[in-house]
């Protein structure tokens, strides 16, 4: 049987860029411009906009973009580049910051505005907030919508290009695409699952030098008995739970060319329907946000009361760099298909 698409990911390690930093940068909402909520600003490359049928793909992007901005308050604007590419599904470029976990625990308290966020807390204050719980190091990897979202950084005026992210869609085997499309995997999916990742979903397992710490989301990270699993060992299952004990989704720990911090789809696990964020997807499905929602309302994002799932067509994402960190370092994804 045909296995669909992989949003694989491949780190890109070019120099590690060592900067010096003033803690008074990591102020709360320093030089955030007043805007009303979450604003998602998409840039269209040529590769789209030259496209024949690129009206009806931007089209679903900029749906895909309002859905996050009805659900989402955070007084921010995010930018993403959208580009087409003609291999994979879909792949992003964003950048990752190294800042102390100290620093992100304190914004992430003083930003909590929902239940899932007071659970959340609860388990992540373990009698210290100087030490990441995931592997005890005392710094923690958040990209730089995240670090906005939780008023770590002001503005993206720094930002190279003055994205957060770049986003690749293959709009050759995509539902909504260009001319001679096979409209095998849903566009509005594919574009939401790299939306997500730009705004901080993702994760650092296997990571080495730079990405041995971890991202936001593998604080919620768990073994089926309530304890940690921050492992690249395939016998070794992981759920997201933001108590520990309630599994909400599997992560895919199998290393079988998924992201280690997308859903468990290969196969997908028993009654589990498809879902955005799974690490491969599924020919002629359309899923819709659900569970990839809590994910963001818990790494920082303010989810809106009563938001949820709605019909949608997608989005994707790039990245940039900024000046704020211990240390600065861009993290490439790039999308593989896989059969088998």
């Amino acid at each position: 049987m045909n296995r669909s698409e992989s949003y694989f990911s491949l780190l890109w390690r070019p120099s590690l860029v060592a900067t010096t930093f003033l803690l008074a940068a990591f102020g709360a909402q320093a030089c955030n411009p007043a805007y009303a909520g979450l604003i998602i600003t998409p840039t269209f490359d040529s590769t789209i906009t030259s496209d024949p049928n690129a009206a009806a793909i931007e089209g679903v992007i900029n749906n895909a973009i309002g859905i996050y901005e009805a659900d989402f308050s955070d007084p921010i604007n995010v930018t993403i580049d959208f580009k087409e590419m003609s291999s994979g599904l879909g792949g992003s470029l964003v950048t990752e910051y190294k800042i102390p976990y100290s620093t992100f625990y304190n914004a992430l308290a003083a930003d909590a505005t929902t239940s899932n966020d007071a659970t959340a807390m609860a388990h992540l204050n373990s009698g210290t907030n100087t030490f990441n719980p995931v592997t005890g190091s005392t710094n923690i990897d958040v990209k730089t919508a995240n670090l906005r979202a939780v008023g770590i950084f002001g503005d993206n005026s720094g930002l190279p290009g003055g994205y957060d992210g770049v986003i690749s869609l293959n709009t050759h085997i995509t539902d909504v695409g260009s001319p001679g499309t096979s409209g095998v995997y849903s566009l509005a999916a594919t574009a939401e699952h790299e939306i997500d990742e730009v705004l901080g979903l993702g994760s650092d397992v296997s990571g080495t030098g730079f990405f041995s710490d971890p991202l936001p989301e593998d604080l919620f990270r768990y073994a089926s008995n309530g304890s940690r699993s921050y492992t690249s060992n395939t016998s070794a299952n992981a759920f997201f739970s933001i108590d520990g004990t309630t599994d909400l989704a599997q992560f895919d720990n199998q290393n079988d060319g998924g992201d280690w911090g997308d859903w468990q789809s290969n196969p997908l696990p028993n009654g589990v329907q498809p879902e955005v964020q799974d690490a491969f997807a599924t020919p002629n499905s359309h899923p819709t946000l659900g569970v990839e929602l809590t994910a963001l309302d818990v790494i920082g994002y303010n989810l809106e009361s009563g938001a949820g799932p709605v019909p949608e067509p997608g989005s994707m994402t790039l990245a940039a760099l900024g000046a704020v960190g211990l240390a600065i370092c861009s993290r490439r994804k790039l999308a593989k298909k896989f059969a088998g």
